[in-house]
């Protein structure tokens, strides 16, 4: 993905980016009053763990996945969880709830003294497994996609779930490059995890 958008055009209608394919998940809600969207976390997914490609993910945030369709789903049936974007390992990206809204992807989590991330945090999920490598494409449209977003909110800070989540979450996890990320991202205000 070179661009988030044409040149000329208004990147983003409300909370929703135009340069990501539009899919609304039912899994979201309002932000509290006053909540400062200021947190941005990485999560990683495959459905089934380690298949990459299908339409499972997508199926799962808008609450269309056959339970029944692979063993593993028996682990996670029922579960209705939303995250704000998904980036494909082609780089391709998704959106299924608006970024002015709570989605439903940190579950009990807290960074820098504050709880409930939900609240005050967008989520991103690469399509990828924990400890593994991510391809350069979703590096590119996350990159992308911090700049997009850091200059609609007060985005100041950039986790993982790992981070926020510690000892109950394991991804993006060791596979991905945050110093490459940081990079990416040289001459914005962001602040990353410290280095382990």
């Amino acid at each position: 993905m070179a661009t988030m958008t044409e040149p000329g055009a208004a990147p983003w209608d409300g909370g929703w980016l135009r340069a990501a394919r539009r899919l609304d998940s039912p899994n979201f809600g309002p932000r509290p009053a006053g909540a400062c969207i200021d947190l941005l976390v990485v999560h990683s997914i495959s459905l089934p763990p380690g298949r990459y490609g299908g339409e499972e993910v997508q199926q799962l945030f808008t609450n269309q996945l056959d339970w029944d369709a692979h063993p593993y789903f028996a682990q996670i049936r029922g579960l209705e969880v939303s995250a704000h974007f998904y980036i494909r390992r082609d780089g391709k990206l998704w959106q299924f709830v608006s970024a002015d809204d709570r989605a439903w992807h940190a579950g009990v989590s807290q960074w820098r003294g504050r709880a409930n991330c939900n609240d005050h945090s967008v989520g991103v999920e690469l399509e990828g497994l924990e400890g593994e490598r991510f391809e350069d494409a979703q590096y590119e449209t996350l990159a992308q996609l911090a700049r997009a977003l850091s200059a609609r909110y007060p985005i100041a800070h950039i986790a993982g779930h790992e981070h926020i989540a510690p000892g109950r979450k394991y991804d993006p996890g060791p596979g991905f490059d945050w110093a490459r990320l940081a990079r990416q991202l040289a001459g914005t205000a962001i602040a990353f995890p410290a280095a382990p």
